[in-house]
């Protein structure tokens, strides 16, 4: 498994990491039992299952060489960072080979036990160190902008926990290239810790910001990018070639904007693209879920890509696409590039002129 720095920090991350809202999350342990678990959660029964399969999963990953697994406060009300706690305890992995992120934002239904606050940030971080059995995580994420708290609270906070020894860095999900830049300079002005990554949605379909507002801020500020969804919630996968499968996510009711999605003009376009791309895939001897992963993994600034896996098979073959990111030279880029259609421009920028962008906020 192929290591990158996390932007230009020092940290060293597998280019592929192991995300936990899938199964971890108690959403699914396989497609076809995901009501089942869903009702089994609600009703307070126990997550053995699943976390049967995470075990699994984890096993697998780390094997291969996967270094990064990435949860948050929010999944599944806090069990899968348990899980995730209780996986790591009984495999007894070194805890200095691994890295652990976590994100905060809700923690709970209380006004105090959600945002960025001052408060948020460190109860919630030490109850996420708590459930997971843990002294540290290696990346704190800001799950979300928080308009009701100041910059400058949100990062003195973050900068307290990494002082604190909470955690080693800080990154932010989901923001706009304006309010990173914003907590770089805030950072900067009052001789703070700003963010190293952002964690952003990045497939065939979804390219906008990872392709054109973040690469200055690569570039700039040395913030690099850990992607998610490289599959599309399953799009890509092909498996929505000829309709919602009667098993598949898209057929369940939590999941009706995905069917929708999906069995909209767009979504019927994007499949039309798809059954092209398989062609390159064929061509380069891969599956299209691995040429989807290898063609994320192209970009420079993309320092990690957070797969969701559902079961050992599934995994097992997205962390093939390790072996194809040789074969993915320029013309194979440009031949997928012509297939989609979507290459965004990037749009350049002053950073003297975004920076005084970000003082009048």
């Amino acid at each position: 498994m192929a290591a990158r720095n996390l932007g230009k920090s020092g940290l060293r991350v597998s280019c592929l990491g192991l995300g936990t809202w899938v199964t971890f999350g108690g959403q699914i342990s396989d497609e076809v039992a995901e009501q089942l678990m869903t009702i089994a959660y609600e009703s307070g029964v126990n997550l053995f299952d699943t976390a049967e399969v995470a075990e699994q999963l984890m096993t697998i990953a780390y094997e291969s060489g996967v270094n990064l697994f990435d949860t948050a406060e929010v999944y599944a009300g806090g069990r899968a960072e348990i899980i995730l706690g209780n996986i790591i305890k009984k495999k007894c992995w070194r805890r200095s080979s691994l890295v652990i992120t976590t994100k905060l934002y809700w923690g709970g239904k209380a006004e105090t036990e959600r945002g960025l606050n001052r408060k948020h940030i460190i109860e919630g971080l030490r109850g996420s160190l708590q459930r997971m059995q843990l002294d540290y995580v290696d990346v704190v994420f800001a799950n979300r902008p928080d308009t009701n708290t100041p910059m400058e609270e949100i990062v003195r906070a973050m900068t307290h926990v990494i002082n604190q020894g909470m955690s080693m860095y800080w990154g932010t999900s989901r923001w706009s290239a304006m309010e990173i830049m914003e907590a770089y300079s805030v950072a900067r002005q009052f001789n703070l810790i700003p963010p190293v990554c952002e964690q952003a949605e990045y497939h065939f379909f979804q390219r906008e910001k990872v392709e054109t507002q973040l690469p200055e801020l690569y570039h700039k500020i040395g913030v690099g990018v850990v992607s998610w969804s490289p599959l599309a919630c399953g799009i890509i996968t092909g498996k929505y070639d000829n309709g919602i499968p009667e098993t598949s996510r898209a057929s369940m009711k939590p999941y009706q904007w995905l069917r929708e999605k999906i069995t909209s003009e767009d979504g019927r376009k994007q499949q039309a693209k798809l059954k092209e791309l398989t062609h390159i895939a064929e061509k380069l001897g891969c599956t299209l879920p691995q040429l989807a992963i290898a063609w994320c993994l192209r970009n420079e600034g993309v320092s990690s890509v957070l797969l969701g896996s559902s079961n050992p098979v599934q995994l097992t073959e997205n962390l093939g696409a390790i072996q194809v990111i040789p074969k993915m030279t320029t013309g194979i880029a440009s031949e997928v590039d012509h297939l989609l259609g979507n290459r965004p421009h990037r749009k350049l920028f002053k950073p003297k002129t975004f920076h005084s962008a970000c003082q009048k906020k």
